[in-house]
């Protein structure tokens, strides 16, 4: 059982930058890959990055490539998500999640889920 909890989502305006943090609680950190998520009212949840669980491997969706970077700590039990160039269509709730697969990468069944961050972006 791992608990997570998103931090430092806000109000921006389009071209700033945010950061976002997910602390994790209650499991093995480093046992885990890592991801964030984001929806917007009426609209799919979207994969936005992943991280595998030392943190060698990043992958991106092609929306943010460029912009958005995924990190981890797993001394601190924690992933990042640093956004930068933020657009107005990134306005969405950003969700952290775990992967729980065998398979180290890619990540491939994310079993946790954060309660989710909201993130808004001003034109």
């Amino acid at each position: 059982q791992v608990q997570l909890v998103e931090s430092g989502g806000g109000l921006v305006q389009a071209g700033g930058s945010l950061r976002l943090a997910c602390a994790a609680s209650g499991g093995t950190f480093s046992s885990y890959g890592m991801g964030w998520f984001r929806q917007d009212p009426g609209k799919e949840r979207e994969f936005v990055a992943t991280i595998s669980r030392n943190g060698g491997r990043t992958d991106y969706a092609d929306s943010v490539k460029g912009r958005f970077t995924i990190s981890r700590t797993n001394a601190q039990n924690t992933v990042y998500l640093q956004m930068n160039s933020l657009k107005p269509e990134d306005t969405a709730v950003y969700y952290c999640a775990a992967d729980s697969a065998l398979r180290s990468w890619p990540p491939s069944t994310y079993a946790y889920w954060g309660q989710g961050t909201q993130v808004t972006v001003s034109s």
